[in-house]
């Protein structure tokens, strides 16, 4: 099991390995992305209004340089279903069971409403992290603060 944080994972600290399944049911492991930089992208439930615009924007702005992995507590075939709908090739990982445990692990689980706060982390080739961001649920991000953090980061 994972630990539970309160706050969000810090900066500068070896990022909290996984394995999720992706929209395809394909293991996708942080550790066997050592080497990349990594882009990890927490996000409340697909098909909602702000995750449906933020991540429409990762597909418009591709991010250069890192793999992008999006992750939240739906399913597997709820991301596959919105993955088609959307056309986002990108991986959308799934916390679904146990239930939130990567988002605990990166301290942006909401215990109250179970499920993922809006928080970013850039990881770098050794598995480090080297930029966050969390906003509230109710607050969108900007693609180009990630683009900005990836140039900074070599």
């Amino acid at each position: 099991m994972m630990a539970v944080n309160a706050h969000p994972a810090e900066v500068g600290v070896p990022a909290p390995n996984f394995e999720l399944q992706d929209q395809h049911g394909t293991p996708v492991s942080l550790a066997r992305l050592r080497g990349e930089k990594v882009v990890l992208v927490f996000y409340p439930l697909a098909f909602s209004g702000i995750c449906s615009s933020e991540l429409s924007a990762l597909r418009d702005q591709p991010i250069e340089g890192a793999r992008l992995l999006t992750v939240s507590v739906d399913s597997v075939f709820t991301h596959r279903a919105w993955a088609d709908r959307e056309g986002y090739t990108f991986s959308l990982l799934s916390d679904f069971w146990p239930h939130g445990q990567v988002a605990q692990a990166y301290g942006v689980f909401d215990d109250a409403r179970g499920l993922a706060r809006r928080g970013t982390f850039i990881i770098d080739g050794e598995g480090v992290i080297r930029w966050s961001v969390v906003n509230p649920i109710s607050s969108a991000r900007d693609v180009a603060d990630y683009v900005k953090a990836l140039a900074d980061i070599s």
